[in-house]
């Protein structure tokens, strides 16, 4: 039987997103996320060996970050995609195996590899892919399911966790973990992948590099886009890790807190799946959502109370909802052979920013109560949706 070519494009969607989920669903279905601390403090490791051991991992994702997407960009990104999990399954093992402070370091230096491996690169391949069946528009919509499936895989994991450990113990937990990844990775590699890569000498991946960064410094609207990403990720992300320690200052029980944070969750994946449709807001309408998700973190953080938590969940689900508009933007301005290049630019930029945010969230929060420190930092939403009004404005200015 032969396909029409309007069936041929559809097949393709559905294969690339079909696939897509499953990768993201099975990357953060990870067992030892909700309890990994609590193996390092079980080995006997300190504080502040535990401490740095998460700095190593930020600092791995920090250093690798850019030069990755330029591989992204010089090499296959499919491939890419699945070494990434198994070097992050190979740290896992190594946990397990041999726990000790230098097995768990490197174990974060392999997960932090893996991870910057993926960055940018599944971005570009996807919207690659898309572009080339026809289907670039469904870009926004097909990103935003993504992310809501990684925060399912997510919630499963974290449910799954505790009677796994009861059961089998850490190495259980790990046995799954590694499991998940390996899985993962074989997902990868059904990715399609058309894209006709450069020729590459020595320094290929160098020079994708010069000439990504000399497109944001020539190109306005890619320098605009490009900062927008972490100006809207940073802040709420870092906050994200906060919200446990906001919501028991409410005064609930110590077991509503997960009830609470479930319902956070629920805010920013509603937030996800509304990517498609919100689309359509335009500069103007970003810069409404910034600012009333500002408005609604700082009431909400403020007011210490149930009904506050609802309205942090509502904030969280605009900013969510506004990475994936600003990450579509970014998408939209660059050119294929640089694609995964300035993605992972946008993501160091996140990454700096977060550990920016979490230094005045320490800072502040030595004297401030958390919900004072959470409306403080509704601040840089309300900056960055009225900068984002003033430059539509002076575009619109003949």
């Amino acid at each position: 039987m032969t396909l029409s070519p309007a069936r041929v494009p559809a097949t393709g969607v559905r294969r690339l997103t079909h696939t897509l989920y499953g990768y993201a669903f099975l990357d953060d279905f990870v067992l030892l996320y909700p309890v990994y601390a609590l193996l390092f403090a079980d080995t006997g490791m300190s504080v502040w060996q535990i401490s740095s051991l998460f700095a190593l991992w930020s600092v791995t994702g920090v250093v690798l970050e850019v030069p990755s997407g330029a591989w992204a960009d010089a090499m296959s990104r499919r491939r890419l995609l699945w070494i990434g999990p198994l070097l992050t399954a190979t740290g896992f093992a190594l946990w397990t195996a041999v726990p000790s402070y230098a097995a768990f370091a490197a174990g974060f230096v392999l997960w932090g590899s893996g991870g910057a491996l993926g960055s940018g690169a599944l971005e570009a391949l996807v919207y690659d892919e898309l572009d080339r069946l026809g289907a670039a528009d469904r870009y926004a919509r097909v990103m935003g399911r993504a992310r809501a499936a990684r925060l399912l895989g997510t919630v499963a994991a974290t449910g799954l966790a505790g009677p796994v450990l009861a059961v089998g113990g850490y190495p259980a937990v790990a046995a799954a973990s590694l499991l998940a990844c390996v899985l993962t990775a074989v997902t990868a590699t059904r990715f399609p992948e058309h894209r006709t890569r450069p020729e590459t000498t020595g320094d290929g991946w160098a020079a994708t590099l010069r000439t990504g960064l000399a497109e944001v410094r020539e190109d306005r609207s890619v320098r605009g886009a490009l900062l927008l990403v972490p100006a809207v990720a940073a802040v709420w992300g870092a906050l994200d890790e906060y919200t446990p320690l906001l919501v028991r200052d409410i005064g609930v029980a110590e077991a509503t807190v997960p009830y609470l944070i479930m319902l956070i969750w629920a805010g920013v994946t509603a937030g996800s799946l509304l990517a498609g449709p919100a689309e359509r807001l335009g500069t103007r309408g970003l810069s409404a959502l910034l600012a009333g998700g500002a408005l609604a973190l700082a009431v909400g953080a403020a007011s210490r109370s149930l009904a506050g938590i609802a309205l942090v969940s509502l904030a969280f689900a605009a900013f969510q909802l506004a990475e994936v508009l600003a990450d579509v933007r970014l998408q939209h301005r660059i050119d294929e052979s640089r694609r995964a290049t300035l993605t992972s630019v946008a993501s160091l930029g996140t990454e700096l920013a977060t550990v920016a945010t979490f230094a005045v969230y320490a800072l502040l929060g030595t004297d401030l109560a958390h919900g004072t420190v959470f409306a403080v930092l509704a601040i840089p939403y309300l900056v960055t949706a009225l900068a984002s009004a003033r430059a539509r404005a002076a575009t619109a200015r003949p």
